[in-house]
């Protein structure tokens, strides 16, 4: 008896069934009734069965529900992001989402298939438990105005906690739960100092989000204790030794865990290239304090004053990183490839490495690009291997987006801190070819793993990434052709061609920003549905393993099967009872990080503008909507949003079907991509908003 035989026989009885009907058809005594019910009660809690007021059980699969996670809207409406990749996200209206917040675990019925429109009937897991926000009173009531927006609830504080006052920015507890259009209850945990500074602000940000601010005592010590023991030769044992190879990592100038290095070897018929990574699963091994507590964490997340590590230093920035000129345990996946790109042969084994120097992208890019004599005179060692890394990169790029694999190459905010933690600027960040041989190396490396585990039939980890739906390809359709640059209809296969087709002309960026946004979000299942933004067949998360508790369960795998020659059917049972969670988890814990780093930059760009009340920029309209327009200046990477209100040299009314605002009057319209200039009106620190006129 276990989770996988007892939930596949309430999926074949067709009907709901009891308690006493599992229990006999499982012949079991009264002692071994017990784990049947904390059985039951664990598969209740993951979403697979259903317990009904009558106390019976049924199968969720069977009932034609769906399980997942719910994005909540400002507006009150959500969507239902299904735990399997193979459906298609659920609408949910306002009055049917059974009070569930943003972030909630939940089960929901599908009530009108053609618009994929339903109701969520079940929370199975509260994930928000604490709130950031500000204090405010109505009567003899304090209740809280969350700081994130996509939490709509009323949140009242318990009659204890009245030791605050209106305008008090703090953290609390939720203590009781209820359903729609009744408050929550929360009770005082602490109450901030207004911050003074950026740093203080984002410190506020890590209790918003409840980021650990310190690992357990027992996983400090045992981290201390395996980096204190360090690496001996001992360890080399069973390994290939490539400490001879030329090997570099490459990174950004500020980047202290280095998971991946790479070597270079030019053939008669091609190319061998390794990449080798971080052996991490060396030291730490399944369920150990150090691994639940990376599992828990399943990211590291990069702010921009900090890094809150998914591993203790010991191991992310000392033992496990590959750092230059010293002995490191690697996993290296040895590819050998024609002159085409294709892969002729791929090896996996565990390794030991020495890099010979520890590159940074700029250094690389002025070897290649700038030709820089003093930085080529001081890796003349190594300069022909950054020539043919480039010769392979170009091969590895032109071949990826010959299968329609997308290439955006769009720019993300850099933000430069001063000696005390201020912004001094937030810029695009530049990409160069250095950055796209270290990208290409590792999709290349990923895919090859992928492909492996998946042609064995292992249980494994993918990172998967479904086709846009139709209804977002109608309305992107819409949006893009009113910049026209579009004529026809826009079709996911044919997003490659128009991307190349719009290239070095002034509505690429926003167009391509455009497709980004219709898109899925990428995430990790033990499905293999293929990644249709890199056009990949069998894709996984492979090269980050300090960084991506993912990264780390692959290579668990991929190690025990090399060892071995297979996995036990105990092995393989185990992972998959456990790989569904561990992918739901991961994927939660990756948007969590995604959105406390968005917050993190706007709250360095709020600080940035404080001070600038009354300037005047150039700006470009990035989105429309009634309310108004969001512009992004040119010369700072900077985002704010532009009211109708403030717009006061006409009366502006929305257009849907054209997605613009146009003038009543003058007939003057504003859309996607339109250059204006803005002053700024107000700064708000408290809301980390930007708000211009016209």
């Amino acid at each position: 008896m276990n989770p996988e035989t007892i939930s596949e026989f309430i999926k074949k009885a067709g009907k709901p069934v009891s308690f006493r009907e599992i229990s006999d058809a499982f012949t079991l005594r009264a002692s071994e009734r017990k784990k049947l019910k904390r059985i039951l009660n664990e598969l209740i809690a993951q979403g697979k069965l259903i317990r009904n007021r009558k106390g019976l059980y049924f199968s969720v699969h069977e009932a034609k529900l769906v399980t997942g996670y719910f994005e909540a809207h400002r507006n009150g409406f959500g969507f239902v992001i299904p735990d399997s990749p193979k459906d298609t996200d659920i609408f949910i209206p306002p009055n049917a989402t059974m009070g569930a917040m943003h972030g909630d675990r939940v089960v929901a019925r599908l009530e009108h298939r053609r618009k994929r429109e339903g109701r969520i009937i079940r929370i199975l897991e509260r994930t928000v438990k604490r709130i950031v926000g500000t204090v405010e009173k109505s009567g003899p009531i304090f209740y809280i105005q969350p700081r994130k927006r996509n939490i709509t609830q009323q949140i009242i504080l318990a009659p204890q906690d009245m030791k605050v006052k209106p305008g008090d920015l703090v953290l609390a507890e939720i203590t009781t739960y209820q359903a729609l259009n009744k408050p929550l209850v929360a009770r005082l945990l602490k109450v901030f100092e207004k911050p003074k500074t950026p740093k203080e602000d984002t410190e506020i940000l890590v209790y918003e989000y409840e980021l650990p601010k310190r690992f357990p005592q027992n996983v400090s010590t045992l981290s201390k204790e395996v980096a204190d023991r360090g690496i001996s030769r001992r360890q080399f044992k069973d390994r290939v030794d490539l400490r001879d190879l030329p090997t570099v990592t490459i990174d950004g100038e500020n980047a202290k865990d280095f998971d991946d290095a790479v070597s270079i070897k030019k053939t008669r018929n091609g190319f061998i290239l390794w990449v080798h990574i971080a052996d991490v699963s060396h030291y730490v091994t399944w369920n150990s304090p150090i691994d639940i507590e990376a599992r828990q964490r399943a990211t590291s997340v990069y702010l921009p004053d900090r890094v809150i590590p998914m591993l203790p230093l010991e191991l992310s920035e000392n033992l496990c990183s590959l750092i230059p000129k010293t002995p490191r345990l690697t996993f290296t996946v040895e590819l050998h490839l024609d002159n085409s790109g294709h892969i002729k042969k791929s090896l996996f084994y565990p390794s030991v490495i020495q890099t010979a120097e520890r590159m940074t992208y700029t250094s690389v890019k002025k070897i290649l690009i700038d030709k820089d004599k003093e930085e080529i005179k001081r890796y003349r060692a190594l300069v022909s291997h950054f020539e043919r890394m480039a010769e392979l990169c170009e091969i590895l790029k032109d071949k990826r987006r010959k299968r329609g694999s997308l290439d955006f190459d769009l720019p993300e905010p850099e933000v430069l801190l001063d000696i005390k933690g201020d912004p001094q600027a937030i810029i695009k960040a530049e990409r160069n070819l250095a950055h796209f041989i270290i990208e290409e190396f590792m999709i290349l490396a990923n895919e090859a793993v992928a492909e492996f585990l998946f042609s064995k039939n292992i249980p494994a980890l993918y990172r998967v990434h479904e086709e846009p739906e139709a209804n977002k390809i109608q309305y992107l359709t819409k949006i893009i052709r009113n910049l026209g640059v579009l004529k026809g209809d826009l079709k996911p296969s044919g997003f490659y061609e128009f991307i190349e087709l719009i290239k070095g002309t002034p509505q690429e960026e926003i167009v391509n920003y455009l497709i980004l946004r219709s898109l899925k979000q990428a995430r990790y299942s033990p499905e293999n549905v293929g990644h249709f933004g890199l056009a990949s067949r069998c894709y996984t998360h492979f090269t980050s393993p300090i960084r991506r508790y993912p990264d780390l369960v692959v290579h668990r795998i991929l190690k025990e099967y090399l060892l071995k020659g297979k996995l036990s059917n105990e092995k393989t049972e185990e992972l998959k009872e456990i790989l569904p969670d561990i992918a739901i988890h991961s994927s939660r814990m990756e948007r969590r990080a995604d959105d406390v780093e968005r917050d993190a930059i706007q709250i360095m760009r709020v600080w940035f503008m404080k001070d600038k009340i009354g300037e005047e920029f150039l700006g470009r309209v990035t989105m429309v909507t009634p309310e108004g327009l969001r512009v992004r200046l040119e010369e700072y990477y900077i985002e704010g949003f532009l009211p109708v209100s403030h717009m006061s040299d006409d009366f502006y009314q929305y257009d849907e079907n054209r997605y613009c605002l146009t003038g009543v009057k003058r007939k003057k319209k504003f859309t996607i991509g339109t250059s204006l200039n803005v002053r700024v009106s107000r700064v708000s620190l408290s809301e980390r908003e930007i708000v211009f006129d016209i």
